[in-house]
């Protein structure tokens, strides 16, 4: 089975509390203690960053690790080959996947997807799997950023909690540089299931995942097609 766990905000990068997401995660593997690496690239690979995801996932017994692009980096395919999930935290979308590219790694990746491991991440992390992604890595603009192609669409994150997001999405579809969107509010995350959407998962603010359109001069937000929605 193929999964990933697209967060669209919130969770241990802001602060280690009730890490209801990080357990939904966990709870996806099939393994008790499951290994999990964690990719911070799009941070430069920040200290504190790394620290955190140390102690929420060393907290719900995970066996961690994390890869480290910026100092002596490990063999890659052979250690990602070892995990049952991968996170990947937030960041420069657009200078990660460059990283990536480079190393090799995101062939690595999608081997791994395609044999069961759960790829998980927030922000960065959760619109790198989509054929492309709203992203703010650049410092004055909104731009849609092709990335991994794992699972189709296009995804915006932070729908709700970034102000320039919900006018971007707004422009692009009104100019037909795309026809729909997913849009994946704070403190909410899209599970989706061999290549589909799933589960819609809100761990704390009632937030929800759209899917966004364009019609006849309004933006329409819809329920995602076949979805649940659950709160942890």
């Amino acid at each position: 089975m193929k999964q990933i766990i697209a967060i669209g905000g919130g969770g241990f990068g802001r602060e280690i509390k009730d890490l209801k997401i990080e357990k939904y995660i966990v709870d996806q593997s099939v393994n008790k203690n499951p290994s999990i690496c964690f990719i911070p690239t799009a941070t430069g690979d920040d200290t504190t960053y790394i620290e955190n995801f140390y102690k929420t996932f060393d907290s719900l017994g995970c066996k961690t690790s994390h890869l480290d692009f910026f100092k002596r980096t490990i063999k890659l395919k052979e250690h990602i080959d070892d995990q049952d999930i991968i996170f990947v935290g937030g960041g420069n979308t657009k200078s990660m996947l460059a990283v990536w590219r480079d190393w090799g790694l995101d062939n690595i990746l999608k081997n791994a997807y395609e044999n069961g491991t759960i790829m998980s991440g927030v922000s960065a992390g959760a619109i790198c799997w989509f054929e492309k992604g709203i992203t703010d890595s650049w410092k004055d603009h909104q731009s849609i950023l092709p990335c991994l192609s794992f699972v189709k669409g296009v995804c915006c994150p932070h729908y709700d909690e970034e102000p320039e997001r919900i006018p971007y999405v707004k422009e692009i579809l009104q100019e037909k540089k795309i026809n729909k969107c997913i849009a994946i509010e704070g403190f909410c995350a899209l599970h989706l299931i061999n290549d589909e959407p799933r589960y819609s998962i809100n761990f704390g603010k009632e937030n929800k995942c759209y899917e966004v359109t364009h019609k006849n001069s309004k933006i329409i937000h819809n329920q995602i097609k076949d979805i649940e929605e659950i709160s942890i």
